[in-house]
């Protein structure tokens, strides 16, 4: 367990506890905004007389989260959250910058007003839990530490009691999944916050409306050794936790000896919705890497190639850092899921590796999971002495606590042996890439590869993530689908949308290995796929420019350079954005643009290139075709790189 207990510490206790009414305890953000109480709430249900923990939180002096609970469903005994009596708190505040190896910023200010609040429950030989609150000017987040205590030798957790009780109804934006193995892979749908089905589950991030007051979505950090958060509506605007749970069939959730010390449940906070991407708190929440930087965490573009040896090499001769090769390269065996030490006898992985490391591209290989399960000490090991770069885990469809062990076990192993890492499937990103950087992205979420065999991913469904999942954290999507179709034109293996909506993918869709779509065919192919050699896949600086939910978004980034880099992409709806510059600041600039050709809508693959001197008290003016997109480098005028070709 890698927990670290701050300002946590056991007391003494000489006499019985009793809960008083007035004993509440508050924290707010360091620019005040922001409130978070704890208080004695009234009794839950109708069945008990007990008053129950819980808290609220204003926004600007305005209810933002009514009386919420908190706490835990205890297999066989009380909950844990009832008739608590509170013992002592410890404030903090905590100003201080940390690195990260690879993010959408290099410098993170981790600027926090903490408390600490230590509980027992009936009297001194009761049971002991610690409920810890971090109020940041752009959100807060809270969890659980339960001590070891007589009545507590042993913890089985069935859920925990923790709720949002929103102030307000509101819009919201939720993924409504199947089941707790779905992979994440539903759409984001738009729908008032009352009209959320009851008892339907809802995945991370979920993201809300609090009309008049502010923005919330609500998502979880630094998940160890503990199952994944969901929500489902219980009342009206009243959202309630659900654990992922164990496979074995029981009613459990969780099983542990004391200390627990529980993920972060996450609150990001903002008046407008497309800053919440700007947050770093989900990575601040975890521990700081104390591992020196390894050269072989690089972040990158990664071409995918199927397990042949001329497709793989023709993948590696595309130039970019990196080459995925496809399932099929392993040989049988394994119990099914493919021998990791054995090339297939078709495929001559010796001769790919070669010639990839001729041309200074780092090759991944891609695996399901359980045959990493079962080979993991000696794949890895293998894998170092071939000189492969990274693994992309697939098919990972589980977060109960017994995946997440293994995940973990799974990425310390890895690093051990150099190897960068890729999670496909239904696995959402926590900020673990804080303390083990060689976890580069995941996926959790419907992808471009969906459109192989459907229309799911298209330009309304890309909209929607790029305020909901991707606030968790890195997402491998996939950008630079070359063969781009209408929704008339549409059949599978192409990409919905306008050519330069998939240019500005790259730079809305941060994560710091990306997978390419499509390899160049013409001419005017090859000139949009020298764009997407020039992203860099690792920022120094991200900046929410504009946006409104489900319709367009607007994201501009920059590497340690003065060189900028804009994405601005729509839905099915073709619209005109203003363009505010002031991110670039003083000097000239150049304007290097892809935009959408006049008639990028009947003819998705034409788009223009435009250059424009620009300044930072300009705006610019954007016409997005439907399904249509911008992506924009803005260099120093006194480096104007030359026009692709």
């Amino acid at each position: 367990m890698h927990r670290q207990f701050l300002r946590i510490a056991l007391v003494s206790f000489l006499a019985t506890c009793a809960w008083a009414q007035q004993d509440v305890v508050t924290v707010k953000s360091p620019d005040g905004r922001i409130e978070f109480r704890l208080l004695d709430g009234p009794p839950p249900t109708p069945d008990t007389q007990l008053p129950h923990l819980a808290y609220q939180v204003d926004y600007d002096g305005k209810p933002l989260i009514k009386t919420s609970y908190l706490g835990f469903e205890i297999y066989n005994q009380i909950p844990l959250g009832q008739k608590l009596g509170l013992v002592k708190t410890y404030p903090d505040a905590v100003d201080e910058k940390y690195y990260l190896q690879t993010g959408k910023a290099f410098e993170v200010r981790n600027h926090f007003n903490e408390i600490v609040a230590e509980y027992l429950q009936n009297g001194s030989q009761g049971r002991l839990m610690t409920v810890e609150v971090r109020a940041f000017n752009d959100g807060l987040a809270f969890r659980y530490v339960v001590q070891p205590s007589p009545p507590l030798l042993q913890l089985r957790i069935e859920n925990e009691i923790t709720e949002f009780n929103f102030a307000k109804d509101g819009d919201s934006f939720p993924q409504i999944l199947p089941n707790f193995q779905s992979g994440y892979a539903e759409p984001y749908t738009k729908r008032t916050l009352s009209t959320v089905p009851y008892d339907s589950l809802v995945g991370l991030p979920f993201l809300v409306q609090q009309p008049g007051v502010a923005w919330v979505a609500v998502t979880e950090a630094d998940v160890d050794e503990y199952p994944a958060l969901y929500l489902t509506r219980t009342d009206r605007t009243k959202m309630h936790a659900r654990l992922s749970p164990r496979v074995d069939g029981s009613s459990l959730s969780v099983f542990t000896k004391p200390p627990l010390v529980t993920p972060w449940r996450v609150l990001l906070i903002g008046d407008r919705p497309e800053k919440l991407i700007e947050s770093n708190i989900v990575t601040s929440l975890n521990l700081q890497t104390k591992l020196p930087q390894p050269s072989g965490n690089q972040p990158g573009r990664m071409m995918l190639a199927t397990p042949t040896t001329e497709a793989a090499k023709q993948a590696i001769d595309a130039g970019f850092e990196y080459t995925l090769i496809g399932e099929g390269w392993s040989a049988a065996g394994n119990g099914g899921a493919g021998d990791l030490l054995k090339p297939n006898t078709d495929f001559d992985l010796p001769g790919v590796l070669a010639y990839a490391n001729q041309k200074k591209v780092g090759v991944w290989l891609w695996t399901d999971w359980r045959a990493i399960e079962s080979q993991m000490d000696e794949a890895f090991v293998q894998f170092e002495k071939w000189g492969v770069r990274g693994v992309k885990l697939d098919h990972w469809n589980r977060d109960d606590q017994e995946a997440v062990v293994l995940l973990h076990k799974i990425v310390a192993k890895a690093e051990q042996h150099k190897l960068m890492l890729a999670i496909g499937g239904g696995y959402k990103p926590d900020g673990l890439q804080r303390l083990y950087p060689n976890l580069m992205t995941t996926e959790a979420a419907i992808t471009s590869a969906y459109s192989q065999f459907s229309a799911a991913a298209n330009p309304d469904h890309e909209v929607m993530l790029a305020f909901t999942r991707l606030l968790a954290g890195p997402l491998d999507y996939g950008f630079g689908g070359l063969n781009n179709a209408t929704r008339e034109s549409f059949q599978p293996g192409m990409t919905l949308g306008t050519r330069a909506h998939q240019l500005a993918l790259s730079v809305v869709f941060h994560s710091p290995v990306q997978t390419v779509r499509d390899l160049p065919a013409t001419e005017d192919d090859q000139r949009d796929f020298n764009f997407l050699r020039r992203i860099p896949q690792s920022f120094g600086e991200t900046r929410a420019i504009a946006g409104e939910v489900g319709e367009y978004m607007v994201i501009a980034r920059r590497n340690g350079s003065p060189q900028w880099y804009l994405g601005a992409i729509t839905n099915w709806e073709a619209r005109e954005i203003d363009v505010n510059l002031d991110f670039l600041g003083p000097g000239n600039y150049i304007a290097n643009m892809f935009v959408d050709a006049p008639d990028a809508a009947t003819n998705p693959k034409h788009d223009l290139i435009e250059q424009r001197p620009v300044t930072a008290s300009q705006t610019l003016h954007l016409k997005l075709a439907s399904g249509g997109g911008a992506a924009i480098q803005f260099v120093p005028a006194l480096t104007i790189p030359q026009p692709a070709n």
